[in-house]
């Protein structure tokens, strides 16, 4: 049974992996700002290196696919995504170990934004993605995902089932991301539940990950036995074309002649014995 984890008035550690991308994101986030006051030019240059904007991804900036968590200009939407990765990603760190969860926050990152590069390309997403929020919304489902019946004391006053509090969330952000018109802010953020829960599936849920083995080695080893099938007709007709006779199972395995032959009394190789 998962460990329960039940956020009081005491705030989580602040250390490990949390602690580093919380610094960083803080610390390009007050650059930028001193920038956008000081040298507005050299500010608004680099969020446009920066974030992820489609137009500029068809170009060959495909470094925005792993800078655009970093990129903010929004005061509220910059605070909102790092508390969460906060208060919650202490606890996901503790159960999947600090390398797992840097993987787990850039690779949400960056498939989230594809998934909202696809659909700015078909034409469905608009305008730029920036700050952690896929991410952060990776690490939320993730969480449940690790401790479905945990309590969670939410806004510090209500104690509620995390499951509710997920779904209150994404229901959130889909009304926002219809609001906007599939802004691709709001796509990038609600891609990223999606993200966080293939990413349990695929790493921490180990039947289906030794599942999914099995069906692969079963399919590589059919196409390897079809193979070897293959090559044993063409060698049969290869030989009968020099007049030669030679035989293979239904498996591909060269069967000797006189094992080919049928056997004479009984089976015994030197007939019966009086």
């Amino acid at each position: 049974m998962p460990p329960r984890y039940t956020s009081e008035f005491g705030l989580p550690p602040f250390s490990g992996a949390v602690r580093q991308i919380i610094l960083a994101c803080v610390g390009i986030y007050v650059v930028i700002l001193l920038l956008l006051s000081f040298a507005p030019a050299t500010g608004q240059a680099i969020l446009e290196l920066g974030m992820l904007d489609a137009a500029h991804v068809r170009h060959g900036w495909i470094w925005q696919f792993l800078t655009y968590p970093f990129m903010s200009d929004d005061p509220w939407r910059f605070v909102v995504s790092l508390i969460g990765i906060y208060f919650l990603g202490p606890a996901v760190e503790a159960r999947i170990g600090s390398g797992r969860f840097y993987g787990l926050f850039l690779g949400s990152s960056i498939i989230a934004g594809m998934f909202g590069f696809l659909l700015s390309f078909a034409g469905i997403a608009r305008g730029p993605a920036f700050t952690v929020a896929a991410a952060t919304n990776a690490i939320f489902m993730v969480f449940y995902l690790l401790n479905p019946d945990a309590p969670i004391l939410a806004f510090f006053v209500l104690q509620v089932p995390i499951k509710w509090l997920l779904y209150l969330f994404m229901a959130i952000e889909v009304a926002y991301l219809l609001i906007t018109h599939f802004s691709m802010f709001f796509c990038v953020a609600v891609a990223g539940f999606g993200v966080g829960y293939l990413w349990f599936a695929l790493f921490l849920t180990r039947p289906k990950t030794v599942q999914a083995s099995e069906w692969y080695y079963g399919l590589r080893n059919s196409y390897y036995r079809w193979k070897r099938r293959r090559a044993a007709r063409k060698f049969e007709v290869y030989m009968r074309q020099h007049n030669r006779e030679v035989i293979f199972d239904e498996h591909g395995n060269y069967v000797p002649p006189d094992e080919a032959q049928p056997k004479k009394n009984g089976g015994s190789k030197s007939g019966w014995i009086n």
